[in-house]
């Protein structure tokens, strides 16, 4: 099964610090998530939270770009100006990160 390309966005800035407030990365999430039946909250596959060696970050699926595309430059434009460390990878959020 071919690995789908995401984006990892860390909250860690390009100079090592942490990035606050610690909840970010579940505010982005909360961008496409809805609530089930159970009033628990459900992050989309597309974007949400995980914990990465440690590290909050937000996993952006690139299937965002094309089918939400203000979210995807939202999200992107939010790392830009916050100078966030950003990874492109192919690997699965959920299969290799612990969720947040």
């Amino acid at each position: 099964m071919p690995h789908k390309e995401r984006v990892i966005i860390e909250g860690q800035t390009r100079d090592g610090k942490t990035f606050r407030p610690s909840d970010w990365s579940e505010r982005l999430g909360d961008l496409l998530a809805e609530f089930g039946r159970d009033q628990r909250i459900r992050y989309s596959p597309l974007l949400h939270p995980i914990m990465r060696k440690g590290v909050r970050c937000i996993a952006m699926d690139m299937d965002l770009k094309s089918t939400h595309p203000e979210v995807f430059k939202h999200v992107m434009e939010f790392a830009e100006s916050n100078r966030l460390v950003v990874h492109h990878d192919g690997f699965d959020p959920v299969a290799h990160a612990d969720a947040a």
